[in-house]
């Protein structure tokens, strides 16, 4: 146990020993006095994890008579919302501050009373499952080669067809790659991840894609297998993808414009794949002092093949 041993290094040091042992340990000083002042000889279980659960719980903070005045006003008027209840609840009852719209949503959760409650608990679980993933915002982004690669998907609607287009970009070198796919299954983004990641020969550190349903499932699981973490941008945020979103207007503006635009997977991720070899090894970019991204940090690295033409789109 390290903090045991923090503990042995201090007891063996004389003067100034919790800045020896901090040094010693590259802890701050505050840690290590924590841990020495708490050692029990006679209990190394002090010295575990303790839990940072708060001793007192905040209560609910409306009374059983504000419960059943919402209740009642709830049934009544079924489709109004929480803000709505609120100006009725102030007009009928006379009570302006221990009432607000916050007390009125948890106690309308808390009766259950809602319009359609098969809809209301399928928004429930989708909340529930968008707070597991981890946000973006969460992640201290590094200027390292393949640290985050940012994911994204164009939807083209062609001859009566639609067509979904994975697009993913390293937010640092800017290597981008691009492939159509007939279907907007998480299958697709998997497979679109597997091929990135032989493309930069494993080196992702990071994936970021929006809360759309084809980076899901199969596309988790695919990132777990790679050991690769998966973060959201935040709903209704583009600029937590704004490089993604840049290449995306670049690749529509500069190839999808130009008349190479046909719902042939094979044709088109043929002539995709050229113009992205032109894109990553020829083509200037402002960001990255006008060079190519290639130039930009791959100069010393083996490269892997783009084309991408030996699997089904």
């Amino acid at each position: 146990m390290m903090r045991l041993e923090w503990v042995i290094y201090y007891e063996t040091k004389g003067q100034h020993a919790i800045r020896k042992t901090a040094r010693f340990f590259g802890r701050p000083p505050k840690t290590i006095s924590k841990w020495v002042g708490r050692f029990d000889p006679g209990n190394l279980a002090c010295l575990e994890a303790q839990s940072r659960a708060p001793k007192t719980r905040r209560q609910k903070e409306y009374t059983s008579l504000q419960y059943e005045r919402i209740v009642t006003l709830r049934k009544k008027y079924i489709r109004y919302s929480k803000f709505k209840l609120l100006p009725i609840y102030k007009r009928e009852y006379q009570e302006d501050k221990t009432i607000s719209a916050w007390k009125i949503q948890c106690m309308i959760q808390r009766s259950g009373i809602y319009y359609s409650p098969r809809k209301q608990a399928k928004i429930n679980r989708k909340r529930s499952r968008s707070v597991k993933r981890k946000k973006i915002t969460d992640l201290k982004r590094r200027k390292v080669r393949g640290f985050l690669l940012c994911l994204d998907t164009i939807v083209i609607y062609w001859n009566g067809s639609k067509r979904y287009i994975r697009t993913g970009i390293d937010r640092y070198s800017k290597i981008a790659f691009a492939r159509m796919y007939a279907s907007q299954a998480a299958a697709s983004s998997e497979d679109f991840l597997y091929r990135l990641h032989f493309l930069l020969q494993g080196k992702i550190l990071n994936i970021q894609t929006d809360n759309g349903s084809e980076f899901r499932g199969a596309f988790d699981r695919a990132c777990e297998t790679l050991k690769i973490p998966h973060y959201v941008s935040r709903v209704h945020t583009p600029k937590d993808n704004a490089v993604n979103e840049r290449f995306n207007r670049t690749l529509q503006e500069e190839f999808l414009r130009l008349g190479n635009m046909t719902s042939d997977c094979v044709i088109f991720n043929k002539n995709l794949t050229e113009w992205l070899v032109e894109y990553n090894y020829l083509r200037p970019h402002q960001a990255l002092a006008y060079e190519p991204p290639m130039n930009f940090h791959y100069r010393n690295h083996n490269l892997l093949p783009m084309y991408p033409s030996s699997t089904k789109p």
